[in-house]
């Protein structure tokens, strides 16, 4: 059988792996979009480096727009098979999906308005029918249950920790008498952080295909990271008296920090100040969480009986309305704004930035990876100005980043969640991530005793099995 690479090779986003199978069946592993801005990716979400109408099925790790973003495009193409996933990364898909197309049509919409020529007219990747359609191919199963998607074909979702819902895959492949397994860790979480239960690890397997995303770095300790957190609140809040903007992807980054702002307003240790969520996506996404227990940690579990909304509290205001969206931008009060994208290259959060990163008394907090070309990206890197609408903004704020809130693993996690694989695993193939940090990954599981690591090209095809 082949596996080729038609996504996140070299790149935190876009993930898509295509098996193809001796008889001509196809495997499509996630269906991503690209969240970037790198010129040589400008067409990515547009082309497929195979035939949509003649993909046989999809199996989704979870519901992060660079996993699934572009199952809508996939379907508008001609895609006509199944979508299988686990049920609570189907109600989440629900979700991202139709707010990407709402985002995709209005971007559009104004984009056309603005153009000069003609010629230059655009349309959207896919529109809300799109996502209607798709979400009628979707088949849906539990973790830990395996399942037949054809004669001689299994599959098994566990828990991987990032998100709600979110699983590593593995197939167990039987084809001429031989049986071949392959596994896929979508986005692996890291042990010991709210709400969700730690990573599952996978059977033992032939191939793996893993992620890398955090592949030179390691995280702060719980402690460490709600110690700092509350020192930034003060200082920004109180001392200050200026906002703390925290771009932050409405389905799992912005839970889990609410989750953490309601443990410490419990505990009297949260400042007297009002907390935004300002993201509709976030909104509906928290409002999800309530309705899949079975994805919560015992702590999280324990925590309900005590308080039996753990996202929310008094101080805590979740906003939909535009009109009070803008309201947050004229406002001059100490607060602490929680807004969607976290990549801050779409959503809200754009606006909050536009006009706020200006003013000395804000602070900015990056509480997760973002590509370098994005708004959120540059702030990262340092960059003395960002581009946001047009314009350009200088950033007199302070930026503040928090890796440790990731739901990425880091490199020892990375480690650990793969460690069995080290004797059974023929060939390893890091994806999703930047080849530098790809690279001190390799040579780290190299020294761990792995054998065959590979760091995929966009397009690279490898005959396994």
């Amino acid at each position: 059988m082949k596996l080729k690479i038609c996504g996140a090779a070299r790149e935190v986003t876009g993930s898509a792996h295509l098996l193809t199978l001796n008889d001509g069946y196809t495997i499509l592993l996630d269906c991503g979009m690209y969240q970037g801005n790198t010129h040589s990716m400008k067409d990515f979400n547009e082309k497929w480096l195979f035939d949509p109408s003649k993909l046989d099925c999809v199996v989704l790790s979870h519901a992060h727009i660079d996993h699934c973003g572009r199952l809508p495009k996939l379907v508008r193409d001609g895609y006509r098979g199944p979508i299988y996933s686990t049920h609570a990364t189907r109600s989440l898909c629900a979700l991202m999906l139709l707010d990407s197309a709402l985002i995709q049509e209005r971007d559009t919409e104004y984009f056309n308005k603005r153009r000069k020529h003609e010629r230059d007219e655009r349309e959207p990747l896919y529109t809300e029918e799109d996502v209607k359609a798709t979400m009628e191919r979707f088949n849906t199963f539990g973790y830990g249950r395996k399942f037949q998607i054809r004669q001689g074909v299994e599959v098994e979702f566990r828990d991987a920790g990032h998100i709600l819902g979110s699983a590593n895959v593995v197939l167990t492949i039987n084809e001429n008498g031989k049986t071949t397994k392959i596994g896929f860790t979508g986005d692996i979480g890291r042990p010991n952080r709210p709400i969700l239960r730690d990573p599952q690890p996978m059977e033992e397997v032939d191939y793996l295909i893993s992620e890398s995303t955090y592949g030179d770095k390691f995280h702060d300790s719980a402690p460490q990271e709600i110690n700092r957190l509350l020192h930034i609140i003060t200082h920004t809040c109180l001392k200050k008296h200026g906002k703390l903007i925290i771009p932050a992807f409405g389905v799992g980054r912005t839970q889990e920090i609410v989750y953490i702002l309601d443990q410490l307003e419990n505990a009297g240790q949260l400042p007297d100040i009002p907390v935004y969520v300002d993201s509709p996506l976030a909104v509906n996404a928290t409002l999800l969480y309530g309705s899949h227990p079975e994805c919560y940690d015992a702590e999280l579990s324990t925590y309900i009986l005590k308080d039996p909304n753990p996202f929310g509290f008094g101080r805590l205001k979740y906003i939909k309305e535009v009109e009070d969206s803008k309201r947050l931008n004229a406002s001059e009060e100490p607060c602490i704004i929680i807004s969607a994208s976290g990549m801050a290259n779409a959503g809200r959060v754009k606006h909050h930035l536009f006009n706020n990163v200006e003013n000395h008394r804000n602070t900015v907090l990056i509480v997760g990876y973002a590509s370098p070309e994005t708004p959120a990206g540059r702030l990262r890197d340092g960059d003395n100005h960002i581009r946001l609408f047009g314009e350009e903004r200088m950033v007199n704020c302070d930026v503040e980043i928090m890796d440790s809130f990731s739901a990425h693993a880091d490199r020892g996690e990375i480690a650990d969640f793969v460690r069995n694989q080290r004797d059974s695993a023929k060939r390893t193939f890091l994806v999703h991530g930047e080849i530098e940090r790809q690279e001190s990954l390799k040579s780290f599981l190299l020294e761990q005793g792995f054998q065959h690591i590979d760091i995929p090209e966009l397009g690279q095809e490898y005959e396994i099995g």
